[in-house]
C-alpha cells in the first residue's frame, strides 16, 4: 500500500522550471516505496526527501527573482 506522503510529490500543477526540480523527487519517493519494505527508516527518509524537494523548489524560486 502507497504511502499517504506521496500526494505531496505531485508535480504537475507547478509552472514547468518547478516541474523539472521536483519531478525527480516524486519519481524517486515513488520508487523507494514500491521497493523499500516498510519501517521507521523509511518513513524518516519519505519525510527528508519531501523536505529536500521543498527546499530545491524554493532555491529555483529565490533566482528567478
Amino acid at each position: 500500500m502507497a504511502s499517504h506522503i506521496l500526494k505531496h510529490f505531485h508535480f504537475e500543477h507547478l509552472p514547468g522550471d518547478l516541474q523539472a526540480v521536483s519531478r525527480p523527487f516524486g519519481e524517486m519517493a515513488r520508487q523507494f516505496d514500491a521497493e523499500i519494505p516498510d519501517c521507521p527508516e523509511k518513513s524518516a527518509g519519505r519525510r527528508e526527501l519531501l523536505e529536500a524537494e521543498d527546499c530545491m523548489v524554493r532555491a529555483r524560486l529565490e533566482t528567478k527573482q
